[in-house]
């Protein structure tokens, strides 16, 4: 009978429970298919009592962050507010942990706490798409990539969401083979398995039902440069058309001109940061490639009808 594998959850105030339901139950529905006690889980919070989620239910744990980890793996898992709980009992327990070799995974959002706590300096690493304009600004030394999911690193990651149940169908299929991973997926109904090279962000074709290389080459160049805006001619002349061409593309898919969408892509991450980080509105606007604060307060107004100073005081 093979052994046993233990995974514990350190589960951090506000976690996102989506991502907790996808990390568990693949393991409880290898157990069950295979009728074997394959895996074993338990909880940790920093109260070693219960721990919040996302959605409000409250889910009691096993011990707090101060006991030390017996497991084959620990997991993090955090939420949309991770940088409002990163405290020093759960910066000292990661640190506790990877000094003892505990081999570490991050859920959603928990590769920043990891990433903040300098454990993820020269690795690839996935995280929730929500955060990586405030990631890459704060972690240049983490090679933050798109992807669903990071299994080849020492400290695994996942982005969150479904791409977690990902994981861990690549996790038992590398331990157990890929039949027991498709009979977990097909009693979770879950038929789009993704590969850890996949993508997470809906891509500019799916979003927008077009397929124009094109159109598609535009927005990854102007996504490339948000400090330091492209000219629409010198777009036009890096994707090979013209820039009349470049306006009939963007008017015909996106219904806007092209110095518009990428006005309103720069202004979106500037939102990100705004909510996420705390760097001042000056260094904002900067990194976001507008040199006058005051037009960028103008424009970001025009697009979110509030303030930057205003934006920051809110949630959403």
């Amino acid at each position: 009978m093979p052994r046993t594998r233990s995974f514990v959850f350190y589960l951090v105030d506000e976690f996102a429970h989506i991502a907790f339901s996808c990390a568990v139950e693949p393991l409880r529905i290898a157990n069950l298919v295979s009728g074997q006690p394959l895996y074993e889980w338990s909880f940790a919070s920093e109260n070693g009592e219960t721990a919040l989620s996302s959605n409000g239910t409250v889910v009691r744990v096993h011990a707090g962050f101060d006991r030390r980890v017996k497991a084959d793996r620990l997991f993090l898992l955090s939420g949309s507010n991770m940088r409002n709980h990163m405290s020093r009992p759960l910066l000292s327990a990661l640190r506790r942990e990877r000094s003892h070799g505990t081999p570490i995974g991050a859920l959603c959002s928990a590769a920043y706490i990891l990433a903040y706590a300098g454990m993820l300096d020269g690795m690839r690493a996935a995280t929730h798409w929500a955060y990586h304009d405030l990631f890459v600004e704060e972690f240049p030394n983490v090679e933050l990539v798109p992807n669903v999911f990071v299994a080849d690193e020492k400290i695994i990651t996942a982005s969150g969401g479904t791409a977690t149940a990902d994981l861990m169908l690549h996790l038992i299929a590398a331990r157990h083979g890929s039949g027991l991973a498709e009979e977990v997926a097909d009693q979770m109904v879950y038929n789009t398995v993704r590969e850890s090279s996949a993508r997470q962000k809906v891509s500019v074709q799916a979003r927008h039902g077009m397929r124009n290389p094109h159109l598609t080459h535009a927005v990854q160049l102007m996504s490339q440069a948000i400090e330091d805006p492209m000219p629409m001619a010198e777009v036009a002349r890096q994707v090979g058309i013209s820039t009349r061409q470049l306006e009939r593309l963007f008017g015909r898919y996106l219904q806007c001109s092209p110095s518009r969408y990428y006005l309103e892509m720069r202004l979106q991450k500037a939102r990100n940061l705004l909510l996420q980080s705390e760097k001042s509105v000056t260094e904002i606007a900067v990194a976001t490639g507008f040199r006058s604060t005051a037009h960028f307060a103008r424009v970001y107004r025009g697009l979110f009808g509030v303030s930057p100073g205003t934006q920051r005081g809110r949630l959403t």
